[in-house]
């Protein structure tokens, strides 16, 4: 089926008036969207499986990680130098990684190699090798950066802020030198039969390409792929209720900050009203409210924000700050002011206007290449917005009015839920 979205005016890699999204469905039965592009001979595709981090067990965590790095270091009877010498002769791009929730895997390549592009993806999807010499090397890498991440306030900050937003969780596990070490060649072969699964798997295809010469590629690339997994679901969970202060001491002359508590999911029916809240509250730059009272009036920090952070069993809204350590509880005052006053008092018009026209004059630019928008495919796909999102979109957040702005703050916003971890040395503050 065709779906035309007609805000393709400001998109750069598409010729055409409207960006028309088909649905293809292979002949072994593997659905994948499609926006044909034939002004370049070029040809995205990125596969999104629900199997991320947050699967890794307790202990090995990493290892989804280490997968991602390992898949194109060599499959079927290609080392790792031969695989990646075969990429570079077909002037492809072949690259895996995961998050919390989604392992990717994304392809490019010239539409004249599309048969053997799509046929070295079912090899490292399907093929991977694991060579002992290419696992190694992985590990060291991954165990050189976490070494590297325990001298970074910034690294330091973020693990220590997921531990307290998702204790006893998977969200709020990460990788160490024991978990990594931990990964053995077992784990890593088991991997991809239990993970890649067809039942877990959303495809965006963008470019010079018809559905007629796509459903055999994705046959060829996955029809084979297990059709189940038998992988245990994450349970949901959400921040803690009660607010808190931990504080890592560090020797540093700034203290770095993250703060948040629960927010909502993505199918949220307040979604929109959140999401103008937020760039209104702290996502909108030197437009939003917390940089304007943190930074511009009161000179306390170069930079703070917030964002929505919808996860596949949790939704978060959280934010960042850093500043002198002298000025950090005064920051963090002003910070907690903000919130109480979106909470308790209506935006201005002429903040809610800006407010919905950057975030629906912005979207479009987000689609400036053939791979952000195989890359959005996916994201429609997977959080079921429906393949006339692009259409419903902007009235969505047209539609948000000041009052819904207040009632959604009051829900998400209280001060005294806050989660606030603190890494540096902040003056008046117990640790």
């Amino acid at each position: 089926m065709k779906y035309a979205v007609s805000l393709i005016a400001l998109l750069f890699c598409v010729s055409a008036d409207a960006l028309t999204i088909e649905k293809v469905v292979s002949q072994g039965g593997i659905e994948a969207w499609l926006v044909q592009d034939h002004s370049n001979p070029i040809i995205s595709a990125q596969l999104s499986f629900s199997a991320g981090n947050g699967y890794d067990p307790e202990g090995k965590e990493g290892l989804a990680a280490m997968v991602a790095g390992l898949l194109d270091e060599g499959a079927g009877d290609l080392d790792s130098q031969a695989f990646q010498e075969r990429l570079d002769d077909l002037s492809m791009t072949l690259g895996f990684a995961s998050d919390e929730d989604h392992f990717t895997a994304s392809l490019k390549t010239l539409t004249e190699n599309k048969d053997e592009a799509f046929n070295l993806l079912h090899m490292a999807l399907r093929q991977p090798r694991f060579d002992k010499d290419a696992v190694d090397r992985v590990s060291a890498q991954m165990q050189t950066a976490l070494q590297q991440e325990e001298q970074e306030p910034q690294a330091v900050v973020a693990k220590k802020f997921s531990a307290m937003m998702f204790p006893n969780h998977p969200y709020g596990r990460s990788a160490s030198l024991a978990s990594v070490k931990a990964v053995t060649e077992a784990d890593l072969k088991a991997w991809a039969p239990s993970h890649l699964t067809r039942d877990r798997l959303v495809i965006g295809v963008v470019g010079d390409i018809t559905p007629a010469e796509l459903g055999p590629l994705l046959d060829r690339a996955l029809g084979d792929a297990p059709a189940r997994s038998s992988l245990p679901e994450i349970a949901d969970t959400a921040p803690p209720a009660k607010g808190s202060l931990t504080v890592v001491r560090r020797p540093i002359p700034q203290s770095v900050v993250s703060f948040g508590k629960s927010g909502i999911k993505r199918d949220d029916p307040d979604w929109y009203k959140a999401y103008v809240m937020n760039y209104i509250l702290g996502g909108g730059g030197f437009s939003s409210r917390l940089m304007t009272e943190v930074r511009v009036k009161r000179g306390l920090a170069y930079g703070v924000g917030t964002g929505l952070v919808p996860y596949s069993h949790a939704g978060a809204i959280d934010g960042e700050v850093a500043t002198r350590n002298d000025k950090l509880a005064e920051s963090l005052k002003v910070i907690k002011e903000q919130l109480k006053r979106m909470a308790t008092s209506e935006v201005s018009a002429e903040e809610l206007n800006s407010a919905k026209t950057y975030l629906n004059g912005a979207f479009p630019l987000q689609m400036d290449s053939t791979a952000s928008i195989a890359a959005l495919l996916t994201v429609v796909q997977r959080e079921h917005l429906g393949i006339d999102y692009f259409d419903r979109r902007p009235a969505l957040i047209g539609k948000v009015s000041a009052a819904d702005i207040k009632s959604v703050a009051a829900k998400l916003l209280d001060p005294d839920q806050i989660t606030i971890v603190v890494v540096g040395d902040p003056a008046g503050m117990a640790d």
